[in-house]
């Protein structure tokens, strides 16, 4: 879910790809998540051949709040860690970030 709140629509096997799971694995979890009304299955205005994965308000809702909670708990985790290393742990995060990034790109060219 996160990814589609981040990148919008996918299909199913490039959310596969920035997952990491096999279509049918991700299939699965888009079938589940329709039934539960969190995404919708959409054709592409352009080629009516190819169906994109939408996250519906209810999933965007729900991803909102976990990412609120996942921020909340590490404020609390970080509360009494000296600034300078929250500083040092971010600027770390950023490197790796930074990092995947450029190996997620490279699998594209």
């Amino acid at each position: 879910m996160q990814r589609l709140l981040e990148e919008g629509d996918l299909t199913v096997g490039e959310l596969s790809n920035k997952i990491n799971l096999a279509c049918s694995t991700t299939t699965d979890l888009v079938d589940r998540m329709e039934k539960n009304e969190i995404v919708e299955r959409v054709r592409d205005e352009k080629d009516r051949r190819v169906v994109r994965i939408h996250l519906l308000d209810k999933g965007k809702t729900i991803i909102n709040e976990v990412i609120e909670k996942r921020q909340n708990y590490l404020g609390e985790v970080l509360e009494n860690v000296p600034t300078e290393q929250v500083d040092a742990l971010y600027s770390i995060l950023e490197l790796l970030h930074s990092q995947m990034r450029n190996v997620e790109n490279k699998k594209h060219l």
